[in-house]
Protein backbone atom coordinates (compact mmCIF):
# COMPACT_ATOMS: atom_id res chain seq x y z
CA UNK A 1 0.00 0.00 0.00
CA UNK A 2 1.12 3.80 -0.15
CA UNK A 3 1.81 6.30 -3.31
CA UNK A 4 -0.38 8.57 -2.18
CA UNK A 5 2.27 11.17 -2.08
CA UNK A 6 4.91 11.80 -4.87
CA UNK A 7 8.38 10.69 -3.84
CA UNK A 8 10.78 13.11 -1.95
CA UNK A 9 14.50 13.69 -2.37
CA UNK A 10 15.24 13.67 1.56
CA UNK A 11 12.66 12.90 4.75
CA UNK A 12 12.12 16.69 5.08
CA UNK A 13 10.42 16.74 1.46
CA UNK A 14 8.95 13.65 1.91
CA UNK A 15 7.46 15.29 5.85
CA UNK A 16 6.55 18.10 2.95
CA UNK A 17 4.21 16.06 0.59
CA UNK A 18 2.95 14.53 3.42
CA UNK A 19 1.62 17.85 4.87
CA UNK A 20 0.40 19.41 1.30
CA UNK A 21 -1.68 15.88 1.09
CA UNK A 22 -3.22 16.35 4.39
CA UNK A 23 -1.58 12.78 6.03
CA UNK A 24 0.24 15.07 8.83
CA UNK A 25 -2.09 17.66 10.19
CA UNK A 26 -0.63 18.54 13.32
CA UNK A 27 2.65 19.88 14.62
CA UNK A 28 3.68 16.91 17.21
CA UNK A 29 2.83 14.42 14.62
CA UNK A 30 4.86 16.55 11.93
CA UNK A 31 8.21 17.16 14.67
CA UNK A 32 8.31 13.54 15.36
CA UNK A 33 8.20 12.71 11.35
CA UNK A 34 10.83 15.39 10.68
CA UNK A 35 13.14 13.96 13.92
CA UNK A 36 13.78 10.63 12.76
CA UNK A 37 14.76 9.99 9.00
CA UNK A 38 12.79 6.96 7.36
CA UNK A 39 16.04 5.96 5.68
CA UNK A 40 17.82 5.14 8.91
CA UNK A 41 15.45 2.11 9.24
CA UNK A 42 16.45 0.42 5.86
CA UNK A 43 18.94 -1.72 5.03
CA UNK A 44 21.82 0.01 3.23
CA UNK A 45 21.30 -1.28 -0.41
CA UNK A 46 17.25 -0.47 -0.20
CA UNK A 47 18.02 2.99 0.89
CA UNK A 48 17.20 4.86 -2.41
CA UNK A 49 13.72 3.78 -1.68
CA UNK A 50 13.40 5.16 1.79
CA UNK A 51 11.82 8.36 0.78
CA UNK A 52 8.57 6.91 -1.81
CA UNK A 53 5.54 6.71 -0.16
CA UNK A 54 5.75 2.87 -0.40
CA UNK A 55 5.61 0.02 1.91
CA UNK A 56 8.85 -1.97 2.16
CA UNK A 57 9.64 -5.60 2.84
CA UNK A 58 12.37 -7.85 3.28
CA UNK A 59 12.46 -11.15 4.75
CA UNK A 60 10.66 -10.54 7.99
CA UNK A 61 11.59 -6.98 7.94
CA UNK A 62 9.16 -4.42 7.42
CA UNK A 63 7.74 -0.94 6.65
CA UNK A 64 4.89 0.38 5.86
CA UNK A 65 4.42 3.42 3.55
CA UNK A 66 4.80 6.91 5.10
CA UNK A 67 1.27 7.78 4.36
CA UNK A 68 0.24 4.72 6.80
CA UNK A 69 1.88 6.03 9.18
CA UNK A 70 0.92 9.29 9.30
CA UNK A 71 -2.78 8.59 9.52
CA UNK A 72 -2.38 6.16 12.35
CA UNK A 73 0.10 8.98 14.31
CA UNK A 74 -3.15 11.34 13.75
CA UNK A 75 -5.34 9.15 14.77
CA UNK A 76 -4.29 7.69 18.30
CA UNK A 77 -3.90 11.34 19.35
CA UNK A 78 -1.09 11.56 21.00
CA UNK A 79 -0.06 13.15 24.21
CA UNK A 80 2.78 13.18 26.66
CA UNK A 81 2.72 10.64 29.73
CA UNK A 82 0.19 8.41 27.96
CA UNK A 83 0.91 4.42 27.72
CA UNK A 84 1.06 2.98 24.26
CA UNK A 85 1.35 -0.59 22.70
CA UNK A 86 2.35 -1.48 19.37
CA UNK A 87 1.51 -4.80 18.42
CA UNK A 88 4.12 -6.36 15.50
CA UNK A 89 6.34 -3.66 16.27
CA UNK A 90 8.28 -4.42 13.49
CA UNK A 91 11.96 -1.96 13.02
CA UNK A 92 10.47 0.15 15.81
CA UNK A 93 9.93 3.35 13.24
CA UNK A 94 6.68 3.74 14.55
CA UNK A 95 7.37 3.23 18.11
CA UNK A 96 10.04 5.64 18.37
CA UNK A 97 8.35 8.14 16.75
CA UNK A 98 5.67 7.75 18.66
CA UNK A 99 8.17 7.95 21.76
CA UNK A 100 9.43 11.29 21.21
CA UNK A 101 5.66 12.66 21.58
CA UNK A 102 5.19 10.08 24.67
CA UNK A 103 8.07 11.95 26.74
CA UNK A 104 10.12 10.47 29.95
CA UNK A 105 6.74 9.80 31.70
CA UNK A 106 5.10 7.70 28.82
CA UNK A 107 4.79 4.28 28.34
CA UNK A 108 6.29 2.64 25.01
CA UNK A 109 5.91 -1.34 24.43
CA UNK A 110 6.10 -2.94 21.43
CA UNK A 111 5.34 -6.88 20.59
CA UNK A 112 6.67 -8.26 17.38
CA UNK A 113 6.28 -12.04 16.11
CA UNK A 114 9.71 -12.85 14.93
CA UNK A 115 13.10 -12.43 17.30
CA UNK A 116 15.27 -11.21 14.06
CA UNK A 117 13.04 -8.29 13.80
CA UNK A 118 13.36 -7.16 17.53
CA UNK A 119 17.28 -7.49 17.32
CA UNK A 120 16.92 -5.36 14.51
CA UNK A 121 14.68 -2.82 15.27
CA UNK A 122 16.73 -3.00 19.01
CA UNK A 123 19.90 -2.28 16.68
CA UNK A 124 18.02 0.77 15.20
CA UNK A 125 16.83 2.38 18.22
CA UNK A 126 20.44 2.28 19.46
CA UNK A 127 21.68 3.93 16.87
CA UNK A 128 19.04 6.84 17.20
CA UNK A 129 19.91 7.16 20.93
CA UNK A 130 23.83 7.20 19.91
CA UNK A 131 24.09 9.42 16.89
CA UNK A 132 20.93 11.35 16.30
CA UNK A 133 21.07 15.19 17.20
CA UNK A 134 17.07 14.98 17.10
CA UNK A 135 16.85 12.43 20.56
CA UNK A 136 18.26 15.94 22.37
CA UNK A 137 15.53 17.72 21.15
CA UNK A 138 13.19 15.65 22.83
CA UNK A 139 12.67 13.53 25.88
CA UNK A 140 12.62 10.48 24.74
CA UNK A 141 10.33 7.85 26.17
CA UNK A 142 12.33 5.06 24.92
CA UNK A 143 10.11 1.51 23.56
CA UNK A 144 10.48 -1.64 24.65
CA UNK A 145 10.27 -4.49 22.85
CA UNK A 146 9.19 -8.36 23.34
CA UNK A 147 8.86 -11.45 21.29
CA UNK A 148 5.69 -13.16 20.80
CA UNK A 149 2.48 -13.69 19.14
CA UNK A 150 0.11 -10.79 19.73
CA UNK A 151 -2.70 -12.82 20.02
CA UNK A 152 -1.51 -14.66 22.77
CA UNK A 153 -1.14 -11.86 25.26
CA UNK A 154 -1.16 -12.97 29.64
CA UNK A 155 -4.37 -11.83 30.21
CA UNK A 156 -2.61 -10.09 33.41
CA UNK A 157 -1.17 -7.78 31.73
CA UNK A 158 -1.46 -4.41 31.91
CA UNK A 159 -4.14 -1.49 29.91
CA UNK A 160 -2.76 1.16 27.54
CA UNK A 161 -4.14 4.79 26.87
CA UNK A 162 -3.35 3.76 22.90
CA UNK A 163 -2.86 0.99 21.13
CA UNK A 164 -1.99 0.15 17.44
CA UNK A 165 -2.35 -3.37 15.29
CA UNK A 166 -0.54 -2.97 11.77
CA UNK A 167 -1.61 -6.35 10.90
CA UNK A 168 -5.28 -7.20 9.90
CA UNK A 169 -7.03 -8.73 12.94
CA UNK A 170 -10.37 -11.05 12.43
CA UNK A 171 -13.73 -9.65 13.79
CA UNK A 172 -13.61 -12.93 15.89
CA UNK A 173 -10.63 -10.74 18.11
CA UNK A 174 -11.94 -7.79 18.14
CA UNK A 175 -12.63 -7.61 21.47
CA UNK A 176 -9.63 -9.44 22.58
CA UNK A 177 -8.45 -6.05 21.59
CA UNK A 178 -10.70 -4.32 23.01
CA UNK A 179 -9.87 -5.66 26.17
CA UNK A 180 -5.79 -4.35 25.96
CA UNK A 181 -7.44 -0.64 25.94
CA UNK A 182 -8.36 1.89 29.04
CA UNK A 183 -11.53 3.36 29.65
CA UNK A 184 -11.35 6.02 27.37
CA UNK A 185 -8.31 4.99 25.15
CA UNK A 186 -8.04 4.33 21.31
CA UNK A 187 -7.50 1.58 19.11
CA UNK A 188 -6.18 1.58 15.59
CA UNK A 189 -6.06 -1.50 13.78
CA UNK A 190 -7.23 -2.92 10.28
CA UNK A 191 -10.83 -5.30 10.85
CA UNK A 192 -10.87 -7.90 8.66
CA UNK A 193 -14.39 -9.74 8.00
CA UNK A 194 -13.13 -13.24 7.27
CA UNK A 195 -12.58 -15.42 9.48
CA UNK A 196 -9.01 -17.17 10.71
CA UNK A 197 -7.92 -20.53 10.35
CA UNK A 198 -4.47 -20.17 10.79
CA UNK A 199 -2.68 -22.66 13.26
CA UNK A 200 -0.20 -21.02 15.81
CA UNK A 201 1.17 -23.33 17.11
CA UNK A 202 1.95 -23.84 20.00
CA UNK A 203 0.77 -21.37 22.79
CA UNK A 204 2.71 -19.50 24.77
CA UNK A 205 1.64 -16.62 26.94
CA UNK A 206 3.93 -13.02 25.81
CA UNK A 207 4.64 -11.32 29.23
CA UNK A 208 4.81 -7.44 28.19
CA UNK A 209 7.29 -5.37 30.00
CA UNK A 210 6.39 -4.21 33.41
CA UNK A 211 5.63 -1.10 34.04
CA UNK A 212 8.48 0.77 35.91
CA UNK A 213 8.92 3.73 38.25
CA UNK A 214 11.62 6.29 37.01
CA UNK A 215 14.90 6.11 39.68
CA UNK A 216 15.70 9.55 41.68
CA UNK A 217 19.38 9.67 39.83
CA UNK A 218 17.26 9.44 36.52
CA UNK A 219 14.68 11.59 37.27
CA UNK A 220 17.42 13.77 38.08
CA UNK A 221 18.93 13.68 34.81
CA UNK A 222 15.51 14.35 32.90
CA UNK A 223 15.00 17.74 35.50
CA UNK A 224 18.84 18.77 34.90
CA UNK A 225 18.42 18.39 31.09
CA UNK A 226 14.98 20.37 30.68
CA UNK A 227 16.36 22.80 32.52
CA UNK A 228 19.35 23.83 30.50
CA UNK A 229 17.09 23.15 27.20
CA UNK A 230 15.05 26.49 28.94
CA UNK A 231 18.38 28.45 30.07
CA UNK A 232 19.16 27.61 26.23
CA UNK A 233 16.01 28.84 25.28
CA UNK A 234 15.98 32.03 26.98
CA UNK A 235 19.49 32.84 26.37
CA UNK A 236 19.13 32.33 22.53
CA UNK A 237 15.01 34.74 23.36
CA UNK A 238 17.48 37.59 24.73
CA UNK A 239 20.23 37.52 21.92
CA UNK A 240 17.52 37.62 18.90
CA UNK A 241 14.01 38.27 20.61
CA UNK A 242 12.36 34.93 18.52
CA UNK A 243 14.07 31.59 19.58
CA UNK A 244 15.85 29.33 17.80
CA UNK A 245 15.61 30.09 13.76
CA UNK A 246 15.34 26.53 11.90
CA UNK A 247 18.45 26.20 9.73
CA UNK A 248 18.33 27.63 5.88
CA UNK A 249 16.78 25.33 3.67
CA UNK A 250 17.87 25.37 -0.09
CA UNK A 251 14.99 26.80 -2.31
CA UNK A 252 13.51 23.97 -4.91
CA UNK A 253 13.76 24.03 -7.94
CA UNK A 254 10.81 25.87 -9.36
CA UNK A 255 8.59 23.58 -12.22
CA UNK A 256 8.29 25.93 -15.09
CA UNK A 257 5.20 25.16 -17.44
CA UNK A 258 6.44 25.16 -20.60
CA UNK A 259 4.79 26.61 -24.02
CA UNK A 260 4.10 24.38 -26.60
CA UNK A 261 4.65 25.23 -30.20
CA UNK A 262 1.49 23.53 -31.76
CA UNK A 263 2.00 22.25 -35.75
CA UNK A 264 -1.67 22.45 -37.63
CA UNK A 265 -1.89 20.50 -40.89
CA UNK A 266 -4.93 21.97 -42.94
CA UNK A 267 -5.76 21.18 -46.44
CA UNK A 268 -2.29 20.29 -47.09
CA UNK A 269 -0.99 23.82 -45.93
CA UNK A 270 0.64 24.19 -42.18
CA UNK A 271 0.30 26.66 -40.19
CA UNK A 272 2.57 27.06 -36.63
CA UNK A 273 0.71 28.26 -33.98
CA UNK A 274 1.06 28.39 -30.39
CA UNK A 275 -1.74 28.04 -27.37
CA UNK A 276 -1.41 30.88 -25.20
CA UNK A 277 -3.57 32.15 -22.38
CA UNK A 278 -3.94 35.84 -21.49
CA UNK A 279 -2.09 35.49 -18.08
CA UNK A 280 1.06 34.66 -20.80
CA UNK A 281 2.51 38.10 -20.80
CA UNK A 282 2.49 38.12 -17.17
CA UNK A 283 4.23 34.47 -16.76
CA UNK A 284 6.85 35.06 -19.06
CA UNK A 285 7.90 38.02 -17.42
CA UNK A 286 7.62 36.04 -14.08
CA UNK A 287 9.56 33.48 -15.73
CA UNK A 288 12.73 36.06 -16.88
CA UNK A 289 12.40 37.46 -13.40
CA UNK A 290 13.01 34.18 -11.42
CA UNK A 291 15.72 33.23 -14.21
CA UNK A 292 17.46 36.44 -13.35
CA UNK A 293 17.28 35.77 -10.36
CA UNK A 294 18.21 31.85 -10.00
CA UNK A 295 21.61 33.01 -12.22
CA UNK A 296 22.59 35.28 -9.36
CA UNK A 297 21.93 33.40 -6.71
CA UNK A 298 25.00 30.92 -5.48
CA UNK A 299 24.39 27.44 -6.75
CA UNK A 300 23.80 24.90 -3.66
CA UNK A 301 27.36 23.32 -4.48
CA UNK A 302 28.83 26.69 -3.63
CA UNK A 303 26.71 27.24 -1.04
CA UNK A 304 26.37 24.51 1.98
CA UNK A 305 24.97 24.96 4.94
CA UNK A 306 26.75 25.05 8.17
CA UNK A 307 26.50 22.06 9.91
CA UNK A 308 23.43 21.94 12.88
CA UNK A 309 24.63 22.80 16.15
CA UNK A 310 23.93 20.57 19.13
CA UNK A 311 23.46 23.43 21.71
CA UNK A 312 22.37 20.90 24.76
CA UNK A 313 25.17 19.07 23.78
CA UNK A 314 27.96 22.07 23.98
CA UNK A 315 26.10 23.22 27.11
CA UNK A 316 26.43 19.95 29.03
CA UNK A 317 30.28 19.90 28.14
CA UNK A 318 31.01 23.49 28.98
CA UNK A 319 29.82 22.80 32.78
CA UNK A 320 32.14 22.56 35.93
CA UNK A 321 31.29 18.52 36.30
CA UNK A 322 33.19 15.49 36.57
CA UNK A 323 33.60 13.64 32.99
CA UNK A 324 31.23 10.86 33.85
CA UNK A 325 28.45 12.95 35.39
CA UNK A 326 28.68 14.76 31.89
CA UNK A 327 28.32 11.79 29.81
CA UNK A 328 25.67 10.41 32.05
CA UNK A 329 23.55 13.80 31.38
CA UNK A 330 23.99 13.13 27.85
CA UNK A 331 23.46 9.05 27.77
CA UNK A 332 27.05 8.17 26.74
CA UNK A 333 26.06 9.45 23.44
CA UNK A 334 28.94 9.04 20.61
CA UNK A 335 28.03 12.83 18.68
Amino acid sequence: MGGAVSAGEDNDELIDNLKEAQYIRTELVEQAFRAIDRADYYLEEFKDNAYKDLAWKHGNIHLSAPCIYSEVMEALDLQPGLSFLNLGSGTGYLSSMVGLILGPFGVNHGVELHSDVIEYAKQKLDFFIKTSDSFDKFEFCEPSFVTGNCLEISPDCTQYDRVYCGAGVQKEHEDYMKNLLKVGGILVMPLEEKPNHADSGKSRLVHLPPVAVRSLQDLARIAIRGTIKKLIHEETMSKNGNGLKNPPRFKRRRVRRRRMETIVFLDKEVFASRISNPSDDNNNSEDLEDERREEEEPKPSELKPDPPVNFLREKVLSLPLPDPLKYYLLYYREK
